[in-house]
């Protein structure tokens, strides 16, 4: 006997991104993000509005901008922010929220929408001496490649995750673990990644990096020639000379010309290396996590013989590093060998004085993204318009309410730090993709200007609905009511 069929709840279909999800009710997509309740498709993250200290602000020209106060963050409004918007998929549908308000007598529309980016990635600078790994050495998460070390910038190493290779163009493994690392970053969360051949690192956005398991403290104050210039005054009274161990230009104070400015003699003291101008030295050591982002453990290791025409017994010599937290103090014996001395109080002051001057080590990360066809139709019926008026400064950009930087050339390619963002500001779908906030505020006659979907403008009013929620510009974060519900663990589409 046929055992009688038992009615299942019937699914509906996501079309937020394309995976399109069928999903049951009670069940969320694969993203997490929409959710079936009772039949209907809901998100499930909150739309945010920026109640005060929004840092995004209407490009008022001309005469509209004659009685601006000065008050770049426009306390006095909300801001409606994309995080929780939704998205422009397919790509005839106009932005989930076209909003328009009055700004001081001006009407404005702020277009919302959670942008797919497939283009994308991030940009990691990391402040810090220690040795992570050679230039182009691959990024590793899980053992999968993500993304690579760039050209090291002053004081700070760099790195560039994701990018639409790593996302699409390789294998499936690795296109889902780039896409999480990259979420992660972008969320604030932590990130444990390696680099072949070179170091293990943690990164997380406004935090200290963890390389090889040790917690950075500090980002050097300067090469060791800069760190010359800005301490040479203070060494020259007290002694005879001073080398500043660094990886990529280690100073000699004698043969600096901030030395020679001090009528400071020619000491003898003679360093390894590559000598470029006079007091400036490179590859004085293999990089590394020791003095100065070098290999040393002993300063000595990077000292020639003394030159005896004018080195001399009693010589006094400082070797610091470049954060001041390594440092040795020497005068030469008889036979002209470095001997260590205790050093003299004005000394030990002038280490503290550069650790000082060294700022905190931490971790920016910054998203970058290109927006493409399907984001801007879901502000214009003709997309290169909205390109064109944000090159043309009509149209202001910003990500989450946070400021971007609008590369130059062509597209529209922005950059923003995910620490100005909310939290948990940013999604994803499993093709694997980031989903992003992008606004776009502009004058409502300029939005029409640009064949802007005038049909779907709405008051702001008519936003600020129960389950908004607020964010304050000291980061308090409240709800105008209950949102949607909650919604048991995801289900996979079919």
């Amino acid at each position: 006997m046929r055992r009688p069929r038992r009615d299942r709840p019937e699914k509906i279909r996501c079309d937020a991104c394309p995976v399109m999800c069928y999903i049951a009710d009670g069940r969320s997509g694969a993203c997490d993000r929409y959710a079936n309740h009772g039949g209907e498709l809901v998100r499930l993250d909150p739309l945010t509005v920026l109640e005060s200290g929004a840092e995004t602000v209407p490009f008022l020209r001309g005469d509209d901008a004659g009685d601006w106060d000065g008050d770049l963050i426009r306390t006095n409004r909300p801001f409606v922010t994309a995080v929780g918007a939704g998205t422009t998929y397919p790509d005839y549908k106009p932005a989930p929220f076209i909003v328009s308000q009055d700004v001081d007598g001006v009407d404005m529309v702020t277009v919302v929408t959670e942008g797919i980016f497939s283009y994308c990635g991030v940009k990691v600078k990391i402040d810090t001496d220690s040795h992570i790994g050679e230039e182009r050495a691959a990024v590793r998460v899980d053992g999968e490649p993500v993304g690579h070390v760039m050209t090291s910038e002053y004081g700070s190493k760099m790195l560039s995750l994701g990018g639409v290779e790593h996302l699409t163009g390789g294998g499936k493994k690795e296109g889902r673990v780039t896409c999480a690392a990259l979420l992660a970053l972008c969320n604030r969360e932590p990130v444990e990644m390696t680099i072949d051949d070179g170091a293990s690192l943690t990164v997380e956005a406004g935090q200290p990096p963890v390389i090889d398991g040790k917690i950075e403290r500090l980002m050097r104050v300067g090469c060791g020639s800069a760190a010359i210039g800005m301490f040479a005054r203070q060494w020259a009274p007290h002694v005879d000379e001073v080398v500043v161990v660094d990886d990529h230009i280690t100073g000699v104070l004698s043969e600096h010309q901030a030395g020679k400015l001090l009528d400071l003699p020619p000491t003898g003291i003679r360093v390894k290396g590559r000598r470029s101008t006079p007091g400036r030295y490179f590859q004085v050591a293999e990089p590394g996590n020791g003095w100065g982002g070098t290999t040393i453990e002993d300063p000595l290791d990077i000292l020639r013989e003394p030159d005896p025409r004018f080195a001399r017994p009693g010589l006094r010599l400082l070797m610091v590093s470049t954060t001041g937290e390594q440092w040795a103090y020497f005068e030469l014996d008889d036979s002209l060998g470095p001997v260590p001395a205790e050093i003299p109080a004005p000394l030990l002051a002038s280490a503290e004085r550069i650790s000082e001057n060294c700022e905190p080590s931490v971790c920016s990360v910054l998203f970058m993204g290109g927006a493409g066809g399907s984001l801007r139709a879901g502000v214009t019926e003709n997309p290169v318009q909205l390109t064109r008026s944000i090159k043309e400064s009509l149209t202001h950009l910003s990500c989450g309410g946070a400021p971007a930087y609008i590369w130059p050339g062509g597209g529209i390619t922005f950059m923003v730090d995910v620490t100005q963002t909310p939290t948990n500001a940013f999604g994803y779908v499993p093709t694997p993709a980031l989903v992003a906030p992008v606004e776009f505020t502009l004058r409502r006659s300029d939005y029409q200007a640009l064949g802007g979907h005038m049909g779907s403008v709405r008051p702001l009013a008519s936003v600020m609905h129960s389950g908004v929620r607020t964010v304050a510009s000291d980061g308090t974060e409240s709800s105008r009511g209950a949102g949607p519900p909650d919604a048991p663990p995801a289900e996979l589409p079919p």
